[in-house]
């Protein structure tokens, strides 16, 4: 019988000190984007984002005095754009739920970078000539169906699908354009609904982005199962309308694009993907230690809880747990 040896000791390699300049990663990537998210609330309550279940009227959100101020925001873009980044990416929750929000806009804009924002689109309309007027360059928008019923589902607000199009139209004429739609793509979900999308914003001068659905947290019921990989989106819109791989605007961009279509497929959910494959490995080399990763890692469980719930000693969940994410991190550093 073969048998795998888990090794015990970590094959990390510590960061280098910070000496200055130009902020990079460990792949020797600037950090070229900066994402500032404004608030925590949101008016909609995506199941894929903010379960209802979840984010109840029970919910305990962020009180007001925990909310970095505009001129706190201010002050730390300035840091980070004296670090090198070149583009700032304003998000929630909701962002326009935050009153007053071109005035943050203007206050970024003294920065000389590339300001953009990411809305569900619901109060868009009438905010756009103001965030426009006030130095936003662009909007993302959240559309992730075009069928009424879906889409109002998804959102679980009951929020039309008019309304958002008439927010990206108010974007447009406000010069916030390009804009970019983004679709999470769920399946058994809105899937059935790729083609439809790519179709409404083909030829628009706006960019139809296509988002693998991730985990968030815990909070989002994730499965592998639900998961539509980027390349499945690339195959079926090219059996449609052959696409063509565009280059990156910058090293380390985060969206793959073809054609006019963007295929985002964070990270977060390529890093879940191969997480998943290794996991089912583990469960075959060692059930006890792949359960101890799943009700850690994705239940949110303590040592102690663990230890309890699966009637074993503290510290052995604390020694199998070192060792499974040792031979974890092995297993995706070797898969890249």
């Amino acid at each position: 019988m073969v048998m795998k040896v888990i090794p015990i000791s970590s094959g990390r390699t510590p960061a280098p000190a910070f000496e200055g300049g130009t902020l990079r990663d460990t792949l020797g990537r600037s950090m070229h984007d900066l994402r500032i998210s404004v608030t925590d609330r949101c008016n909609f309550r995506c199941v894929y984002c903010m379960p209802r279940e979840v984010f109840d009227a029970n919910y305990t959100f962020l009180p007001h005095s925990a909310i970095l101020s505009f001129e706190e925001i201010a002050r730390l873009a300035r840091i980070f754009v004296g670090l090198g980044v070149e583009k700032i990416r304003l998000t929630g929750g909701e962002p326009l739920v935050r009153r007053d929000l071109h005035r943050l806009v203007a206050m970024l804009k003294e920065l000389d970078v590339e300001l953009t924002l990411t809305t569900n689109g619901s109060l868009l309309a009438k905010n756009a000539q103001a965030l426009a007027g006030a130095g936003l360059d662009r909007v993302t928008v959240s559309l992730d169906s075009l069928d009424e019923a879906t889409f109002r589902a998804m959102n679980d607000v009951d929020f039309p699908v008019a309304k958002v199009l008439e927010s990206i139209d108010a974007a447009a004429a406000a010069g916030l354009s390009p804009v970019k739609v983004n679709m999470v793509v769920k399946r058994g979900v809105n899937d059935g609904d790729i083609l439809p999308m790519a179709e409404r914003w083909r030829g628009s001068g706006h960019i139809a982005r296509f988002i693998e659905y991730m985990d968030v947290g815990s909070s989002n019921g994730w499965r592998m199962d639900d998961v539509v990989p980027s390349a499945e989106v690339v195959r079926r819109i090219s059996e449609r309308w052959p696409l063509e791989p565009v280059g990156a605007n910058y090293a380390g961009e985060v969206a793959a694009r073809k054609g006019e279509a963007a295929l985002v497929a964070e990270e977060r959910a390529s890093e879940m993907i191969a997480l998943d494959e290794a996991l089912r490995e583990l469960a075959e080399i060692s059930p006890e230690q792949s359960r101890i990763v799943e009700l850690r890692f994705f239940g949110g469980l303590t040592i102690e809880e663990t230890a309890e719930l699966m009637k074993l000693s503290v510290d052995k969940v604390k020694r199998d747990w070192t060792m499974a994410k040792t031979w974890l991190y092995h297993e995706l550093k070797k898969g890249g």
